[in-house]
Formats: structure tokens, sequence, C-alpha cells
């Protein structure tokens, strides 16, 4: 089994070989509770979510160049390469926001799945931000640089900062939470795509509409109680993407067949993880997922815990 236990720390300099370049690992999240508490004036949805960090990432490479161009190169032919990658956005905004006349070179290596629901453009576009940050020495703090990320999109504050956190508002307040017990995580994506736009636009919000625990996810956080943190999860989406696509609720089933403490969708989908207590489970759910043939996609992770 091909382990993905791709992580580890933004905790690292330029190159002293070469100070104008910089390699981050920019890492996956999952929604270990998602949920949708209405609908704002602007079209955006309020949400409460805990976000989580996983050892699954893509490789973001960013060098100085001595031209004002942003440029960015991935190893997917269909990743875009122009203002519609979010790598590109994070660049440009730093550029114009504190009049950088030197532009980038940006090269991806994604190993996320692309529209999966598992925030890898806003994880290579946080990269994008800690990188820069560093070797045009802006000296933004944290904190402000996840307050920049908000005008890319609503996951790349939690992307910068990273670890475990209860995000809110259309998910940019974001509160820092003690890390997850750690535990083994099974990420299967079948072969469908899914738009985040469409399944918010389908979301019907009635007084029936099941909820989850997320205050009673936080106390199981608190207490580094797995089962607990099990017991409460819940995303919300889950009612209109699992109904127009039943291989969701399919995988889900085979997680928890084969030990999952819990297995959920994460984000909008179509990804689905699962939460493993012991690495034995995770390895039989990892082959019995593979045989299956419902994911396209299956990697074997765990949780991520940022040391702050």
């Amino acid at each position: 089994m091909a382990r993905n236990y791709n992580g580890g720390s933004y905790h690292r300099s330029p190159s002293k070989s070469n100070p104008d370049e910089v390699s981050l690992k920019a890492l996956a999240k999952i929604n270990i509770g998602l949920d949708v508490t209405g609908e704002r004036e602007d079209g955006y949805h309020d949400v409460r979510m805990i976000m989580q960090s996983i050892h699954l990432y893509d490789r973001v490479e960013i060098r100085r160049v001595r031209s004002p161009h942003i440029h960015v190169e991935a190893n997917l032919y269909y990743v875009p390469s122009d203002e519609s990658n979010l790598a590109y956005k994070a660049a440009k905004l730093l550029k114009d926001k504190y009049d950088i006349r030197d532009g980038v070179h940006i090269t991806l290596q994604k190993f996320i799945p692309v529209s999966a629901g598992l925030g890898g453009g806003s994880a290579d576009a946080a990269a994008v931000l800690v990188g820069m940050n560093r070797i045009f020495h802006l000296g933004i703090r944290t904190e402000e640089l996840a307050a920049i990320g908000a005008g890319i999109g609503a996951d790349v504050p939690f992307c910068v900062i990273r670890g475990t956190a209860l995000a809110e508002g259309i998910g940019e307040k974001i509160t820092v939470l003690p890390p997850m017990p750690r535990c083994q995580v099974l990420i299967a994506k079948p072969g469908v795509a899914v738009s985040t736009k469409h399944v918010y636009g389908q979301l019907k919000l009635t007084p029936s509409t099941p909820h989850p625990n997320i205050d009673g996810i936080i106390e199981g956080i608190n207490r580094k109680d797995l089962s607990s943190i099990a017991e409460n999860m819940g995303n919300i989406l889950e009612t209109v993407t699992v109904t127009e696509y039943p291989v969701i609720r399919e995988i889900k089933s085979l997680m928890r067949e084969n030990g999952a403490a819990a297995a959920m969708m994460s984000g909008s989908g179509p990804s689905v993880f699962g939460l493993f207590k012991y690495e034995k489970d995770l390895k039989n759910a990892y082959e019995a997922m593979k045989a299956s043939g419902l994911a396209k996609n299956v990697y074997a992770s765990e949780t991520y815990a940022n040391h702050r």
C-alpha cells in the first residue's frame, strides 16, 4: 500500500544556496463537521465547520524572477495557468498589495485530487502566500496572512493556519482548536465531478434538516476522545450530494464495515474520508476499497497537528 504521508511544517526557509526560491508542502483538508446555518444577502452561506489538515499534499515551488510576470506550471495538463488558478490569484494579490516589482515562477506538483472537497487549490494559494512572504521579506504575521487569503477563497485562511480549527462566517473566521487525537485517515474519491456552487444552490434548509453537532465535536476534540468526535460528526451538504451520487453512500458504508470509527463526505464532495484508530484496520479498508472499484483514487494518510 502506497501511503501518502505528505505533510510537515511550513517552517522551511528559502534555500541557503538560493534565497530567492522556496519549496513548500500544501496540505489537504477534511471537514470533520460541516454545518450551514443560513443564507446571506450576498448569496453566500454562513457555515460552522471543523477543519482538519491531513498528510496529503501538493508540492509548491516558488522562485523569484527579475521580471514583473507571474508564471504558473503544473504536472497536470488540465490545471489552469492563468488567473483562474488560485495560486496565481494569491501571487497577484500580494504583488498588488505590497507593490512587488519582481515576478514569480510557481511550479505545482499536484497530488491532492482536483475538485474533490479536499481544498487542494486553496492549499496551493496558501502556500504561495507563505512562500512569497518569505522570499520578499514582507514580514506579514500568520493571522494577517490568513485574513489576506480570505480575498482569494473561503478555505484559504484555514489552509494558511492549518492543524485543527473551527471556521465560521463563510469560512474565513478561524478559531484554532487543540489538535485532534492522532488517527489514520482513508480518502476515497469516486470518479464523479461535483460543483460546490451547485451543491450550495440545491441545499434546502428546513426545520427538519439534520444538523451536525459542531459543539459536540469540539468537546470531543478537547477531551481527545475519537469515539465522541465520531458520534457527533456530520456534513449537511450530504443531503444534496449523496442524493445525486449514491456511490458516496456506498463508499461510506464500506469504510464503516472495515473498521472506520466514522466515515463522511468532505466539503461538497465527492471525496469520502474514514477515521481509523488502528493502522491495521486502515490497511484492510484500503485494500477493500481498492478491490471494490467504487473509488477512482484511494489514499492512506493521517491527521496533522500543527506545532504552535
